[in-house]
């Protein structure tokens, strides 16, 4: 069930989280659909991210439940602790409970196109001490995990230093290219079959067990026991194979994740849940409307308090090299750092995507208004002087409308990054044409990419187009003229 952000916080409901990974978004669907069956308002919250912005929104309470696997909860989540056998324990220390295995192990694995293994004599990862000059890439989290590249490196002495960092879904492109060779993959991942790739013998039992299980609030668990009850229906009820199939069904056959879920249960449960399935105008007309909420507020809020911003920069020089260096500053940050910092304080959603928004629109119009101002000559200044207008009304009457265009620029220039960075809230769970972006990437489909793609360079192309023509209005003509001949 697909719910606006808005209607997110104001009904009380079950919220199951999903990574950005097809087989973590189909195991929160059949989560989803099996508590909703019991009339239990459920909603989720899909491509989240990778497992820290999953687990912290599950401490924080953002989410109720998600999809796990043992292997990264030991080596990842509860990595300061060494835990193997106390793993329940521990996560009852920070309110959180596990469920029993869903029914199978999609462990990490290397791999690489069988053709190049066979051809290479390549069959086990020792055997890529011989190889130093293959290109490899990994995803984004095991280059960071405990159990990823760096302890997979020095556990097989392997020669390789220099390795790309690669989404999960892009690195099975740079296989297919040719670009990479080698490259992490999970087990029961239907891209081993769709990319004709072989998965590498662990010889030395590297990679510990990855059981699917599901990380739960207590919270969650005493306020909705009903919901507990149906949703621990589904321990040990999903096979490997099983699993691929539903993998292969979304990626190679493009079979909605939310049908792939019904299936299943009406398969194994004799249930057959009410789905939705979007069509493309559902999808355009709920993502245009999740988009421009995130632009409108986070660009209304930074116009607000960046002209008086600008104009103090320009009033109060000392001050004002404080502010346009605390402005330009935080336009240095990563926009996909920003939004993943704001997590632990305001959780998933639209909220934190809306305030780095907002901070990323402060410096064009903070900046031109100040420069707006400063590009007034002296001689005006003067004469408005000299005719007794006080600092206030010569503000307002003179100096503003002669820094318009200056502003108007700013504001122009704001708009269009905000447009296009709102993209990056879809990975924190706020929507937007972002989402279809991030679902195209995930199962190799251009026409889902350019449903995103599209409206937002055209949204962009409007948005500047309002300014254009707000110019006409708050520019003086005089100005537009003189600029303009």
């Amino acid at each position: 069930m697909i719910e606006t952000a808005l209607a997110e916080q104001t009904l009380p409901s079950v919220k199951i989280g999903s990574k950005k990974f097809t087989e973590n978004v189909i195991l929160g669907e059949i989560t989803t659909l099996l508590i909703n069956h019991g009339e239990i308002p459920a909603i989720h919250r899909k491509q989240l991210g990778s497992t820290r912005v999953l687990w912290s929104a599950l401490l924080n309470g953002n989410i109720d439940i998600y999809p796990e696997y043992t292997g990264t909860i030991i080596n990842e989540i509860l990595a300061e602790r060494g835990l193997a056998g106390e793993i329940e324990e521990a996560l009852s220390q920070r309110g959180i409970r596990m469920s029993k295995t869903l029914g199978f192990s999609n462990t990490y694995a290397i791999g690489m196109k069988a053709e190049t293994a066979k051809r290479l004599g390549i069959a086990r990862i020792s055997d890529l001490r011989n190889f130093p000059d293959l290109k490899f890439g990994f995803t984004h989290e095991f280059m960071n995990r405990k159990d990823g590249w760096s302890g997979l490196r020095k556990y097989y002495n392997l020669p390789q230093l220099e390795v790309l960092e690669l989404d999960h879904d892009l690195a099975y492109r740079g296989i297919e290219s040719d670009t990479i060779q080698v490259t992490d993959i999970y087990s029961t991942d239907a891209d081993i079959d769709y990319y004709s790739l072989v998965i590498l013998k662990d010889d030395l039992h590297y990679f510990p067990d990855y059981h699917a299980v599901l990380l739960y609030r207590t919270e969650f668990a005493n306020r909705w026991p009903n919901a507990l009850r149906a949703m621990l229906q589904l321990e040990g009820r999903i096979s490997e194979s099983e699993m691929i199939k539903m993998n292969a069904q979304a990626k190679i056959k493009k079979i909605p994740e939310n049908q792939i879920a019904s299936q299943f249960l009406a398969k194994e449960f004799g249930i057959h849940p009410k789905i939705h399935i979007e069509t493309i105008t559902d999808r355009l007309l709920l993502r245009t409307r999740e988009h421009l909420f995130l632009v409108a507020i986070s660009l209304t809020g930074a116009i607000i308090l960046s002209i008086p911003l600008g104009i103090l920069s320009f009033k109060r020089k000392k001050i004002g090299q404080i502010v346009l260096s605390i402005v330009g500053i935080i336009q240095t940050i990563p926009s996909l750092a920003l939004l993943v910092f704001m997590i632990p304080f305001l959780g998933v959603g639209s909220q934190p995507a809306i305030l780095a928004l907002f901070l990323y629109s402060l410096l064009p119009i903070v900046r031109n208004t100040y420069t707006g101002l400063g590009n007034i000559r002296p001689e005006i200044r003067e004469t408005a002087q000299a005719l007794g207008l006080p600092a206030l009304p010569r503000l307002w009457l003179v100096e503003l409308p002669l820094a318009s265009r200056s502003i108007l620029a700013g504001i122009k220039t704001s708009a269009v990054i905000n447009v296009g960075t709102a993209t990056l809230g879809a990975l924190i769970g706020a929507g937007g044409y972002g989402q279809p972006i991030l679902t195209g990437i995930r199962l190799d489909d251009m026409g889902l990419i350019l449903q995103g793609a599209i409206p937002a360079a055209l949204l962009a192309l409007l948005v500047q187009g309002f300014f254009d023509l707000a110019e006409r209005y708050f520019v003086p003509k005089g100005l537009r003229i003189s600029q303009n001949p």
